[in-house]
């Protein structure tokens, strides 16, 4: 079984669990772990693979055969990453020029969805610019969004003054000129998560339908594991049922945003999740 997760403890967690049911495993070490979601969602070139949540929902709406392990690699605040180089704000958002990686990047579907639900924001009324394709095969921007001139990259463009705006999170370039454009960004968001009960998840892991039939055991032995690390002090929610409200609220999100051709309802991850493993949803979390 092929596996591929970003953080070492994770990685040597899952290995561990998986060896001790007798199945063989090798972890490619895939940095940054995104660069692995592609062969997974399309090729199935891994069993195991941790991704962005959006990827998911995108390979479930475009029919790709996997499902969601539900264990959360990645949570975090979003609000920061909305950046500028100047005076404007949140407000200012719509007729200017905002850039981000990918229109499916699950950190570009969280902020869009808060300008919408926060600051009013009409979507179709900004100058949204992307960098890159979707993950998923056959996924493509919407209409109203425009792709950057081939060769362009976001943080030269965003640097350079061509973009006003940047919705950028580890790839946020290091210059003092940056600031973010929400005012606060930090307790707007702990503001938002406490309202909804919930930090936005960006990473989750993802197993094909071919490996939960066929390495049953051992799928669920690495579920425990993850758990176990990811779980311990709470940050990170693990189970079905902590993860209804991010997951749920991010598939929102997307479709409204054009990212997912059809709805993805959290209760059919679940059963397809549980049928491919042959378990009720309790055994995970539900």
């Amino acid at each position: 079984m092929k596996l591929v997760l970003g953080r070492d403890e994770l990685a040597a967690a899952a290995k561990t669990a998986v060896r001790e049911t007798g199945t063989p495993v090798e972890r490619l070490d895939v940095r940054p772990v995104h660069k692995a979601s592609r062969g997974f969602v399309n090729d199935a070139d891994v069993d195991v693979c941790e991704l962005a949540v959006v990827t998911l929902l995108q390979a479930v709406a475009h029919d790709r055969p996997l499902v969601l392990l539900p264990v959360t690699t990645l949570a975090r605040p979003q609000h920061q990453t909305l950046v500028t180089l100047g005076d404007l704000t949140a407000s200012d958002v719509e007729g200017r020029t905002v850039g981000v990686r990918s229109w499916s990047q699950t950190t570009g579907v969280w902020v869009r969805g808060f300008l919408v639900e926060q600051y009013g924001v009409d979507l179709r009324k900004v100058d949204w610019r992307t960098y890159e394709d979707a993950h998923v095969d056959g996924a493509d921007d919407p209409d109203w969004v425009t792709r950057a001139p081939q060769g362009a990259r976001l943080q030269a463009d965003f640097l350079d003054g061509r973009i006003d705006f940047g919705i950028m999170g580890n790839e946020l370039p290091d210059d003092d000129r940056i600031r973010t454009a929400i005012a606060d960004a930090r307790e707007v968001a702990a503001e938002w998560s406490a309202r909804r009960g919930f930090t936005p998840v960006n990473h989750v892991v993802g197993v094909t339908e071919a490996a939960a039939r066929e390495h049953r055991d051992a799928v669920l032995a690495a579920y425990d594991a993850l758990s176990a690390v990811t779980g311990a002090d709470g940050s990170h929610p693990v189970g079905f049922a902590a993860l209804r409200g991010p997951v749920a609220q991010a598939a929102a999100y997307a479709l409204d945003q054009e990212v997912l051709p059809r709805p993805v309802d959290f209760d059919d991850l679940v059963e397809r999740s549980c049928t491919a493993l042959g378990v009720a949803p309790a055994r995970l979390g539900g």
